[in-house]
C-alpha cells in the first residue's frame, strides 16, 4: 500500500474521532497526516514525511491551538442569556411607570415595570432603560 493511502486513512480515522471528543488534539493530529500525506503524494521519502507530519503537528499546537481558545473565550464571555440579556436594552413606555407599577414593552414583549428612582414618574411613550430584573418586573430609567 502506498504511504500516501496510509497517511489519509490515518487522517480520516483522527478527523472522526475529533467529532466524538471535541479535544481538538486529535483534528490537529488528523490535520498534521494529511500534510504528510501530501508529502507522500509528490514523492518525498518516509523519513521527510515524518518531518512534515512534526512540523505541521507543531504549527497546529503552537498556532491554530491559541488562535481556537481565544476566540472560545471571548464568544463566551460576551453572551448573556435570559433576562439578564435584557438588563441595558432599551425600553418603550407603554402605561405610564412609577415607583409601584407601569407596563413596558423590551424587544416586542410586554413587561410589568417600575421606576429604577422611586420618586420619578416616567410618561407613556418615553423611551427608558432597563436597569435590571426583579422576578417578572423590569426597573427603568429615563433615557438623557
Amino acid at each position: 500500500m502506498d504511504d500516501w493511502v496510509i497517511w489519509l486513512i490515518l487522517a480520516v480515522v483522527l478527523g472522526i474521532a475529533e467529532i466524538f471528543t471535541l479535544t481538538t488534539a486529535l483534528g490537529l493530529l488528523g490535520g498534521a497526516a494529511l500534510f504528510a500525506g501530501l508529502a507522500a503524494v509528490i514523492g518525498l521519502p518516509v523519513p521527510l514525511q515524518l518531518l512534515v507530519f512534526t512540523g505541521a503537528l507543531a504549527a497546529g499546537v503552537f498556532v491554530v491551538r491559541p488562535i481556537a481558545r481565544r476566540q472560545l473565550r471571548q464568544t463566551s464571555s460576551k453572551q448573556r442569556f435570559g433576562i439578564q440579556a435584557l438588563v441595558g436594552k432599551p425600553a418603550y413606555v407603554v402605561r405610564e411607570v412609577t415607583g409601584r407599577d407601569g407596563r413596558v414593552q423590551i424587544g416586542g414583549e410586554e413587561w410589568s415595570a417600575r421606576a429604577y428612582d422611586e420618586t420619578l414618574v416616567i410618561p407613556a411613550g418615553a423611551v427608558v432603560d432597563v436597569i435590571e430584573i426583579e422576578g417578572a418586573t423590569a426597573l427603568v430609567y429615563p433615557r438623557e
